[in-house]
């Protein structure tokens, strides 16, 4: 019930968006009957329903046919968001933009029949009630906003299609032994194969990685957003990656609504050593995996105790768990550093205030008691192929150690 109440809310709040969008970007701005009001009404009904297909397309699409879909669909749900607000900031400047004196000798705008709201009015020259002049205004909001949102959109895309970044980040461990000083891990999370990124972005990513030549690769779960027959040719490669302790994988919550249990032999098969409620012992300190939460409906999910709770908690311990919320369970084992992934860093701002709500760290390094949590941003995208005010990224993470 309550997962019905939301999807309803929803779907009536991005009804009401739609709406505000037609109304201010089709009605307001141009006569009735004209072309441009005829388009402008079929693309707010064949829009959404793009963007629907794009979201229900990976459980009953084959990945070919999703892929139309995607593309415009979640380009779309993007698009919108910064259409909506920056129209908001639109309703702001528009009563001072109704009030501003006309220039002299400026032609009136003919009045193209009834005003936008509907209410016929005579055209009063330079005051809000001239019907040339709330055309004029509600245009130039609409070119206005039309063009900001597009220009967000498209850079924030251009970063998604160009792969992540490569960022540093150093972590002091008390348990550290001196001559693990300076031990530097790849971390790379939230890759999302699917219908849009595919083998081109996997290759950029491990050229990245295998370019900053790191001891030890942490794959932090969310690879992909489909099976293996669809998605393993796009995953390929990942058997590239080197590293002189190899390369370890955890699942994210996507791997679950797809298969777990055939990725985690694929990417074995691939080279790379899954970490299922499981441990090494490396030299200078363990490395623990641990299921993701989405797991735990079908009896796969973290099991702390299995991974960890037969340790010597003498010795650094770090932890590969996807989802950052984990971390007071981690705290109560006594390791050390948590590695996570999970929240994209928000991905579109501003849903780094909505992730806040949700994850205890949207993105960066921060203390739990005697444990740190580093929550890397990911390297891909899910849904739309665009991120605002969160870059992609692959994280260094270098170990020091505070005895050196």
């Amino acid at each position: 019930m309550v997962i019905v109440l939301v999807l309803l809310l929803g779907l009536g709040g991005v009804g009401l968006a739609q709406w505000y969008l037609w109304r201010r970007l089709v009605r307001d701005v141009s006569a009735p009957g004209g072309w441009y009001r005829r388009v402008g009404t079929v693309l707010a009904v064949v829009l959404p329903l793009l963007s629907v297909g794009a979201l229900v397309g990976g459980r009953l699409l084959p990945l070919g046919v999703e892929r139309w879909f995607a593309w415009p669909g979640f380009l779309w749900l993007a698009l919108m968001l910064y259409l909506v607000l920056a129209l908001a900031v639109g309703e702001a400047v528009r009563p001072l933009l109704m009030r501003l004196p006309r220039r002299a000798g400026a032609v009136a705008v003919p009045d193209p029949g009834p005003a936008p709201d509907g209410v016929p009015g005579t055209a009063r020259e330079g005051t809000a009630a001239d019907p040339g002049r709330r055309l004029l205004v509600a245009r130039s909001v609409a070119v206005a906003a039309g063009g900001a949102a597009a220009m967000v959109v498209g850079a924030g895309m251009y970063g998604v299609l160009r792969g992540p970044s490569l960022k540093q980040v150093t972590v002091p461990l008390a348990k550290l032994p001196r001559r693990a000083h300076g031990y530097r891990i790849a971390v790379v999370s939230d890759i999302h194969l699917g219908p849009i990124l595919g083998r081109a972005h996997t290759q950029r990513i491990v050229d990245t990685i295998n370019r900053a030549q790191p001891d030890l690769i942490a794959v932090v779960g969310d690879l992909v957003d489909g099976t293996v027959p669809e998605l393993g040719p796009a995953a390929l490669p990942l058997a590239q990656l080197r590293a002189r302790d190899g390369a370890f994988f955890v699942t994210g919550n996507h791997e679950y609504f797809s298969g777990a249990a055939p990725w985690v032999e694929f990417v074995r098969e691939l080279g790379i050593h899954p970490l299922e409620n499981a441990r090494t012992e490396l030299p200078w300190f363990d490395l623990a995996g641990v299921n993701d939460i989405q797991g735990t409906a079908e009896g796969q999910g973290p099991d702390y105790a299995k991974a960890l709770g037969d340790r010597d908690r003498a010795r650094t311990a770090v932890l590969l768990a996807h989802q950052p919320v984990t971390i007071h369970q981690t705290v109560r084992f006594g390791v050390d550093l948590q590695l996570s992934g999970h929240t994209h860093g928000g991905q579109l701002w501003p849903g780094n205030y909505l992730a806040e709500l949700a994850n205890p760290t949207v993105a960066g390094l921060e203390r739990y008691g005697d444990t740190q949590l580093y929550v890397t941003r990911g390297a891909g995208a899910w849904g739309p192929p665009v991120r605002v005010g969160a870059p992609s990224d692959i994280t260094i993470v270098t170990l020091a150690s505070t005895t050196a």
